[in-house]
């Protein structure tokens, strides 16, 4: 069974460049599994703040990563929050200024952000960030201790109202500014990892373990 399209609500109606959203479901899944960065958006002490985070999709939920400690993760919790994702693919010259762009995936999320408080939920979710944002090292490194847990916040939000908005291709010139001598094009841009770098207190004799060498190439 094919997963339902994304609602549009007065939140994630998009009204400028309308023809770059995507209800496809798929899509808002493939932006956020791809991005390993989210921004947190949420009004604490009564003013906004945003926050870059870690976090990771399981099915319809997201699971954001922070500290207990944090101010913005205490104010979230049980509020209405805004959390973003965007990949930036390319930039785009223009034979006009006004003209240039960007090539990017973004997905925006509204909801109430529920704090995850059920231990197996909790263990799920971590292993969930862990994994997507170092593959294969939750069972490789040491598991959390109780003082660890207990010092690490996870909220959960639903994905039951967001949008997707998406540009790709070339510059978008007026007809006329063709004929200048100006250069139009992309610049693609791409995250490349580089290769391991040992901790310096790392003891002799421990090599770099396949799934780290899988990630980096």
């Amino acid at each position: 069974m094919s997963e339902p399209d994304l609602s549009s609500t007065p939140r994630t109606a998009l009204r400028r460049h309308a023809e770059r959203g995507h209800a496809d479901r798929q899509a808002l899944y493939a932006v956020l599994d791809a991005a390993l960065i989210c921004h947190l958006g949420v009004v604490a002490a009564g003013a906004p703040r945003v926050l870059p985070t870690a976090y990771a999709r399981v099915g319809d939920t997201v699971y954001l990563h922070g500290s207990t400690a944090n101010a913005s993760y205490r104010a979230a919790a049980g509020r209405e929050v805004c959390v973003t994702v965007t990949l930036l693919d390319g930039l785009v010259y223009a034979r006009s200024v006004f003209s240039h762009s960007m090539n990017y995936r973004s997905a925006m999320i509204f909801g109430v952000a529920r704090p995850v408080t059920d231990p197996p939920e909790r263990s799920a979710a971590l292993r969930a960030i862990t994994e997507h944002l170092t593959p294969g090292q939750w069972s490789y490194a040491r598991q959390p201790t109780r003082k660890e847990l207990a010092a690490t916040s996870v909220l959960a939000l639903p994905l039951t109202e967001a949008s997707v908005k998406i540009r790709a291709g070339g510059p978008s010139d007026e007809p006329e500014d063709h004929a200048m001598d100006v250069w139009a094009g992309v610049v693609p841009v791409a995250v490349v990892f580089g290769a391991p770098q040992a901790d310096a207190a790392l003891r002799p004799g421990i090599g770099v373990p396949g799934h780290v060498r899988r990630h980096a190439s």
